[in-house]
């Protein structure tokens, strides 16, 4: 996704996000209020294609709030005119239409290809997307509608996916398109557990495999194992005299005994080489991206998925 914006529209940006946040008076506690705009941000530079809302309230008035907040700031800054709120069950997304029908297209899961953790046996294994496995199939049959669903999206609003030299800010999605894009039924009628398919959305580099049926079978599986978490932090250029802080831009964990070598495994050298090269086409807003590993000792019981 191309990033063409000035650093100061982003800017101005962030401050229409906070001023509607205030006029429809969605009470945020100042951590979660600086992690929505920061997330925003990310969206609008293209660092992720989607982000989870786990924080800012509950449904449904969490999911009012983030469509009355859009609403009103698209009016002012039309660099968010390509984010939407996505519903899946009863998790709550916001994505960038653009970014994330770029993330699922056939030609970006090529190059970038997911490595899964089956958690449905008791020794957990690395598997390769090429690997025969029933949960994984079921996987990639959902990425298949997920990409026809969001090519359709964008041939609708008359963007094409890796096309060169466009401005998010002049991105035009029809005004009668909503801001809801609810995808519960593509799972009513699939096995695959809602924390998989989430793995991959969120842009992690792995994510657990396991079906609604073994979720507790799955979770006695991980706890038996200590764990990396991974966590990718970045830096804003801040062209004021405000102190420079690092956001943390996204987090996942790994078993220990398949991420012995942590950072230097190969496959989280090519994470953070992809994300390096995100953070290329939009330097005039990040400044840098940093990779910490620590490790987390499991207790049975303790892991929610």
């Amino acid at each position: 996704m191309e990033v063409a914006a000035d650093a100061g529209a982003y800017e101005e940006m962030l401050r229409v996000v906070e001023a509607c946040a205030a006029r429809i008076r969605w009470r945020l506690r100042p951590q979660s209020k600086r992690r929505l705009l920061n997330d925003i941000l990310v969206l609008c530079t293209g660092l992720r294609p989607v982000i989870l809302m786990d924080y800012g309230g509950t449904m449904p008035q969490l999911q009012d709030n983030l469509c009355s907040l859009l609403h009103h700031a698209r009016q002012e800054a039309s660099i968010l005119n390509p984010l939407r709120v996505m519903v899946i069950n009863d998790m709550l997304y916001v994505i960038h239409v653009k970014g994330l029908a770029e993330h699922v297209s056939p030609n970006a899961r090529s190059q970038h290809q997911l490595a899964f953790v089956d958690l449905e046996k008791s020794c957990c294994k690395l598997l390769a997307n090429t690997e025969k496995n029933e949960t994984m199939m079921e996987l990639l049959s959902i990425q298949d509608r997920f990409s026809a669903t969001f090519s359709t999206l964008i041939i609708e609003a008359n963007v094409k996916p890796g096309a060169a030299d466009v401005e998010c800010s002049v991105i035009s999605i029809p005004d009668t398109t909503s801001l809801i894009i609810d995808l519960t039924a593509f799972l009513e009628s699939t096995r695959i557990a809602l924390p998989s398919l989430n793995g991959w959305l969120l842009g992690y580099p792995i994510t657990y495999l396991f079906r609604n049926e073994t979720a507790e079978a799955a979770t006695k599986n991980l706890s038996n194992h200590s764990l990396h978490i991974y966590r990718i932090f970045v830096v804003r250029h801040l062209h004021s005299d405000a102190k420079q802080s690092e956001e943390e831009l996204l987090s996942f964990s790994v078993p220990c005994d398949m991420s012995a070598k942590r950072e230097e495994e190969p496959w989280a050298r090519s994470f953070l080489a992809h994300m390096n090269e995100k953070l290329e086409r939009c330097s005039h807003v990040w400044e840098s991206v940093r990779l910490e590993v620590e490790v987390f000792q499991s207790q049975s019981g303790v892991i929610v998925l």
